[in-house]
C-alpha cells in the first residue's frame, strides 16, 4: 500500500520541514509514503470563499486517480486513538487498498464537491491547528501507527 499526504499550500517553516523529513525517513521500512504540496491558488484574495474552495477542489481532484481512496483530514471527522488509527490502516492493507490519499484542505476547508465525492473524514483532534502543523502531526501519527503494527517500542500505553 502507498500513502500520500496531499495538502493545499506550501510549508514555509524550516523547523516543521526538518521534523517532517526526519519522520519521513523512518517510514520506508513500513510503507511507501509521499508528501505532495499543491501551490496556493493565485489571486486568491480576489476570489470568494466558495470560488477559492472550488478552485482548490479542482487542483486536489487532478491528483486523484480512479483507484485511489481519498480520506479528508477534517476537524468534523472521526477521531481515533493512535492504536485505533493503526488498526484502521491495517484494515486498509488487509482490504488490498493500493493507494490511500489523506488530504488537508485550504484555510477554509473543502468544497461541497469534495465532501460529496469523498465523505470519509478523519479528525486529528477537536482542537484547531495550523495546516502546517497538521502535516507534522499526521506524519508522526502515521509513523506511530506503523510502529504499533510492527510491535516497535515507540508507542507506550
Amino acid at each position: 500500500m502507498k500513502i500520500t499526504l496531499l495538502s493545499v499550500g506550501k510549508t514555509n517553516s524550516k523547523e516543521l520541514l526538518y521534523l517532517m523529513e526526519d519522520l519521513e525517513k523512518r517510514l520506508p521500512p513500513f510503507i511507501k509514503f509521499e508528501r505532495k504540496e499543491l501551490p496556493d491558488v493565485k489571486n486568491s484574495k480576489n476570489l470568494s470563499e466558495t470560488e477559492l474552495k472550488n478552485t482548490e477542489a479542482q487542483h486536489i481532484l487532478s491528483h486523484i486517480t480512479s483507484g485511489d481512496t481519498l480520506i479528508i483530514l477534517d476537524e468534523k471527522g472521526k477521531e481515533f486513538s493512535s492504536t485505533e488509527f493503526s488498526s484502521f490502516l491495517e484494515k486498509q492493507m488487509n482490504n488490498s487498498v493500493k493507494h490511500v490519499v489523506f488530504c488537508i484542505g485550504g484555510a477554509f476547508g473543502f468544497s461541497d464537491r469534495i465532501y460529496n465525492l469523498y465523505p470519509q473524514k478523519i479528525a486529528l483532534s477537536k482542537m484547531t491547528f495550523t495546516h502546517q502543523m497538521v502535516r507534522l502531526f499526521f506524519i508522526e501519527q502515521l509513523y506511530r501507527a506503523f510502529s504499533i503494527l510492527q510491535g516497535k517500542p515507540y508507542h507506550n500505553e
